[in-house]
């Protein structure tokens, strides 16, 4: 028996899609919403999903809340806008979880811009833990970025899909996503620092790192674009670390308590 494991915040457009993929090997559903403004939680309920309430503390906390709420000691985490392929089902079906000597496995995540799969940037394979005994392992405690720890996962050979960006203007500009912002914040909060070199240094290694080294120039004008967009996130974090350092007025103005 599994469990599912759902994060929300206005996702009305995607929860009824991600909860029938979850259903397919899950027959308990936990969503835990961050406040969402529109059908999401009248959704998830009519789907026959448990919703719990809870204000976002952050990407790996806010995912283990739901730990207290599931039935069965294995969890599947899935965001809101990924699906199970129908050869991740199978595979999650062909496991002996109850016998198994590992404590959690690792899907390949094909990270989607439209319905174009890209394969380049490190975008793929992209494994992440996403099916875990929530008794041996769990989520990092962290704000931003988290991922699974556990002591012995397994790669499994199949995959889930992210419909990441609906298009490529949503590298730059997709909705409730002001990772550099965030990130800037919690750089400042644990005490980092930047000079006026450190934009310019992170934001073209960040460029190299996935055009060069990560084969974005294979992936054409997608990967251009994707090698442009971690470029530009990664000096606006920087620059905005900056910012928090050089003005009194900006940082006087800014709450560090609502990070997100």
């Amino acid at each position: 028996m599994i469990s599912a494991n759902i994060i929300t915040f206005n996702e009305e457009a995607n929860i009824a899609d991600c909860i029938a993929s979850a259903r397919q090997v899950c027959d308990d559903i936990v969503v835990v919403d961050s406040g969402s403004q529109d059908r999401t939680t009248a959704i998830a309920r009519e789907l026959g999903a448990k919703v719990v309430q809870q204000a976002y503390l952050g990407d790996g906390v806010q995912k283990n809340i739901a730990l207290a709420h599931v039935k069965y000691d294995w969890v599947l985490s899935l965001d809101a806008d990924e699906r199970l392929t129908p050869e991740m089902v199978e595979a999650i079906r062909q496991l002996n979880l109850a016998a198994t000597e590992h404590d959690a496995f690792a899907f390949r995540r094909r990270n989607m811009i439209g319905s174009r799969w890209i394969k380049v940037c490190g975008w793929y394979p992209d494994y992440c833990i996403r099916l875990y005994n929530r008794h041996h392992a769990r989520f990092a405690d962290v704000k931003q970025h988290a991922s699974i720890g556990a002591a012995n996962p397994k790669r499994l050979n199949a995959d889930i899909v992210h419909y990441s960006f609906t298009n490529l203007g949503q590298l730059f500009a997709k909705p409730g996503r002001n990772f550099s912002g965030r990130a800037a914040k919690i750089m400042f909060q644990k005490g980092k620092r930047a000079n006026a070199f450190s934009p310019f240094a992170h934001g073209l290694n960040a460029f190299v790192r996935k055009y060069i080294f990560q084969r974005g120039f294979m992936g054409g004008v997608d990967g251009m674009t994707v090698a442009i967009s971690a470029g530009l996130n990664s000096y606006l974090k920087y620059a905005k670390l900056l910012e928090y350092q050089r003005d009194p007025k900006v940082l006087e103005a800014e709450d560090f308590n609502k990070v997100w």
